[in-house]
C-alpha cells in the first residue's frame, strides 16, 4: 500500500516507458512491504504514484540530464531493516535505468529514492486515522494485522532499549 511521489521531468521518458516504469516501481515497492503479496489486487488498488514535472537544476543551471527522486512512504513497520531499503533502492535506481535503456552506472548518480515510514497514528485516510495492524487486515487478514502488531511492539522495544543503553552509557561518564 506505498504512496508514491514520484519526480520526472516532463519529456524524460517515453510515455510508454514512464507507464511501464510506474507499474514496475509500484510492484517492487509491494514486494519489499512485510505481509503484503505483490499480486494482491486491494494492495495495488490502495498503491498510490503522485507524478510531479519538476524543472531541476544542477549548479544554478538547468540539468543537462534529466534528475528522478522517488519519495517512497508506507506505515511503520512495512520495512524490515536496512537491507530492505537498500532494496528497494536498488530496485527502482535499476527500473529507471530500464526505463531509460540505460546502463545502471549510467543512470543511477542520476536516481534519488527515499524510502519513508510514516509513524503510527500518522496514516491519515478516508477522513480518519488508520493503523497498520487495520490496513493489513484489510487487506491481507487477520494473520497479518497480528504479525503488524507484534513487529512494532518489537521494534519500539528495540528502540527503547537503544535509548537506554546510550542513556546510561553517558551517566556512567559522568559519574
Amino acid at each position: 500500500m506505498p504512496m508514491i511521489d514520484a519526480f520526472i521531468p516532463e519529456g524524460a521518458l517515453k510515455p510508454e516507458a514512464e507507464a511501464r516504469l510506474m507499474k514496475e516501481i509500484t510492484e517492487i515497492l509491494l514486494q519489499h512491504e512485510e505481509d503484503i503479496e505483490p499480486a494482491n489486487e486491494l494492495a495495488q488498488a490502495v498503491s498510490v504514484c503522485f507524478l510531479h514535472r519538476p524543472t531541476v537544476y544542477v549548479a544554478g543551471v538547468p540539468a543537462k540530464t534529466p534528475r528522478y527522486r522517488f519519495i517512497t512512504s508506507v506505515p511503520e513497520g512495512q520495512y524490515n531493516g536496512d537491507a530492505v531499503m537498500q532494496s528497494l533502492v536498488r530496485g527502482v535506481t535499476e527500473a529507471v535505468a530500464r526505463a531509460e535503456g540505460g546502463a545502471f552506472e549510467e543512470v543511477s548518480p542520476r536516481v534519488w529514492v527515499f524510502p519513508n515510514e510514516v509513524p503510527e497514528g500518522r496514516w491519515g485516510a478516508r477522513g480518519v486515522i488508520r493503523r497498520l495492524h487495520e490496513i493489513l487486515a484489510f487487506i491481507s487478514g487477520e494473520n497479518a494485522s497480528r504479525a503488524a502488531k507484534e513487529r512494532l511492539t518489537s521494534r519500539r522495544t528495540a528502540r527503547a532499549l537503544e535509548v537506554l543503553a546510550t542513556v546510561l552509557h553517558a551517566a556512567g561518564r559522568n559519574s
